[in-house]
């Protein structure tokens, strides 16, 4: 069977002095699969744009910003990860620069600047845990994981760094 997954984005905003990171914490949505955790900024890639261009649009409707710095850090496969079992393919991004003054909540949920050092101890994907060390990390090669999911589990990790 092919893989033909959800091509997706997912971005970590960083503030000026680079201590704390905007979070989502979705709950806003009573049926969001995510509901009551944290995560990054993101979304799916549309049809006509790249995945910088991706980030950037997602970035600008979920916290009103312009990004004007970023670096991709890594790319996970989530084979399983969808609520309906759906693949997806994830573009991770840090944002170190921007314009303007991010929202205080979107219709997913309220944004929070969150200590880099306070990440691990927020409710949030058990699968997170694992590759957000490699997102702050001052290695500057891009990782490139798979993180299986069955029944909104995480089955196992591994990455790669070239």
């Amino acid at each position: 069977m092919p893989y033909t997954p959800i091509v997706a984005t997912l971005g970590y905003v960083l503030s000026p002095d680079r201590r704390q990171v905007l979070m989502i914490h979705r709950n806003a949505r009573p049926g969001d699969q995510h509901l009551g955790k944290y995560n990054g900024l993101g979304g799916k890639i549309e049809r006509d744009e790249d995945v910088a261009a991706g980030m950037r649009r997602e970035i600008a409707e979920e916290a009103g910003i312009e990004v004007t710095s970023m670096q991709l850090r890594g790319t996970i496969s989530w084979p399983g990860f969808g609520k309906g079992g759906e693949d997806w393919l994830g573009f991770i991004f840090l944002i170190d620069g921007y314009t303007g003054t991010p929202l205080q909540s979107n219709p997913e949920g309220s944004l929070e600047w969150v200590d880099r050092e306070q990440l691990h101890t927020l409710p949030m994907w058990e699968g997170d845990r694992h590759f957000l060390p490699l997102v702050f990390d001052d290695d500057a090669r891009p990782f490139h994981g798979v993180m299986p999911y069955s029944g909104g589990q995480m089955q196992s990790w591994q990455y790669s760094r070239l």
